[in-house]
């Protein structure tokens, strides 16, 4: 890649000039008109959900989906809450699950990427090796699940939902090449000052990193929050099931409201009046929209984040 810097000699002392190379004015239309249909092409479709989320079955029925529905109506979202405690339930599992796995998962990985970065460690080659491993090679479901069922006795525990997710080799990685990147002298000034290891790493360190870890904490959390495989794997009472594994159960299958309705009546009303189309839709916008609120407050510190974390050596 060419430099953005061109020397220019001086001819008058010889001595060479910097000029920022700019592009042209039309280069510059063009890639803002470039940037702003990819923008569209991402916006557009989570506009369409949530309009079509607050569509009557009817108008998608004649109209398809729309941007522009004949007919508005909250039918979907007054269907979901008729569950009333089960999704509030399940909502309270999720989060709990989120921030609990996240902060026990960057626990693990921050301090594990700070033993890993410090090349004075003895094992610092042997750990790095095992860790890379699991990148590449895994036990498969069928092991994972005997072990934490059958050895962990993680069976149909919200535990079970955290520590499975817990460890990540890529973080730790990106987080072992952030912590390289902070100066070794302001490490060996606190070590000559008397701090301890675990002081310089919560004092110095940790605070130092905020925006690598700040990254690591946003993908965390939004694997946990997405994640519905394990809830469908490990649990097997349906009062513990996270919102996520709820919500695939009720797109699913009907059965589920069958047994969570106050009786027979009540379920063959809500079977009857069943939102297909417009309950998808909902569905998606109950998902996304905790994530959609949580995401500007990490975003100032995810392009440094990475930036960092995934250039320097």
């Amino acid at each position: 890649m060419k430099s953005l810097f061109k020397k220019k000699k001086n001819k008058d002392e010889g001595v060479p000039d910097l000029t920022i190379n700019r592009i042209s004015k039309k280069a510059d239309i063009a890639l803002n008109i470039w940037f702003a249909i990819w923008t569209l092409v991402c916006v557009l479709p989570l506009l369409l959900v949530v309009i079509v989320s607050f569509s009557s079955e009817q108008s998608i029925f004649e109209n398809g989906y729309s941007f522009f529905p004949s007919e508005w109506s909250l039918a979907a979202y007054e269907f979901f809450f008729k569950l009333g405690d089960q999704l509030i339930r399940s909502y309270g599992i999720t989060i709990f699950v989120t921030v609990v796995g996240t902060v026990f998962s960057l626990a693990i990985s921050a301090s594990f990427a700070y033993v890993l970065s410090r090349s004075d460690y003895a094992y610092n080659r042997l750990f790095t090796l095992l860790m890379l491993f699991t990148m590449l090679f895994n036990g498969g479901i069928v092991a994972t699940y005997m072990v934490n069922t059958q050895l962990l006795g993680l069976g149909n525990s919200v535990w079970a939902l955290i520590f499975p997710m817990s460890f990540n080799a890529f973080y730790i990685v990106v987080l072992r090449t952030f912590y390289k990147s902070i100066p070794v002298e302001l490490i060996e000034a606190a070590r000559v000052d008397g701090a301890s290891e675990f002081k310089t790493f919560f004092r110095i360190v940790l605070p130092l990193s905020k925006p690598g870890i700040a990254t690591i904490g946003m993908f965390t959390m939004i694997a946990y929050w997405n994640d519905w495989f394990l809830g469908m794997l490990y649990i097997v009472d349906q009062e513990k099931y996270p919102v996520q594994t709820l919500l695939w159960s009720m797109q699913n299958s009907l059965e589920f409201m069958k047994q969570s309705s106050a009786n027979a009546l009540e379920y063959a009303e809500m079977a009857a009046n069943a939102p297909t189309d417009s309950g998808r839709m909902a569905l998606t916008v109950l998902v996304v929209l905790p994530i959609l609120l949580a995401y500007p407050y990490f975003q100032k510190y995810f392009v440094k984040g990475l930036t960092v974390g995934g250039v320097k050596g």
